[in-house]
């Protein structure tokens, strides 16, 4: 089951159009959170942090360069081949549930 910020995270890109297609998709060591196909047909990759605040980080912060390649590896997987039009964008969460700021930054890593 989703964490709220995935579920808030793919609401927000399906109101911008996006077909959302896997939601935490695991394989062997990697992990994505969303899944979703443009519009235009670009499938992207998006990773969702969500801290309630910024005392250890921000949550942009967390995507470390580890991660970032995690994630690569799980996207090379469900693609099947490297030549598919893609790209990773992030969904960065400060606060909870009743207070929060969502900011969406395509082309992340």
């Amino acid at each position: 089951m989703p964490h709220w910020s995935e579920t808030l995270a793919a609401n927000h890109l399906e109101q911008h159009g996006f077909k959302i297609l896997e939601l935490n998709y695991r394989i062997r060591g990697g992990e994505i959170d969303i899944i979703a196909l443009t519009p235009d047909g670009v499938t992207v990759f998006v990773e969702v942090k969500q801290r309630k605040s910024n005392s250890h980080g921000t949550p942009g912060e967390s995507i470390t360069a580890r991660k970032a390649m995690l994630v690569r590896r799980a996207a090379l997987q469900y693609l099947g081949r490297d030549d598919i039009a893609c790209r990773f964008d992030a969904v960065l969460i400060e606060g909870d549930q009743k207070a929060l700021k969502l900011e969406w930054v395509k082309d992340a890593f």
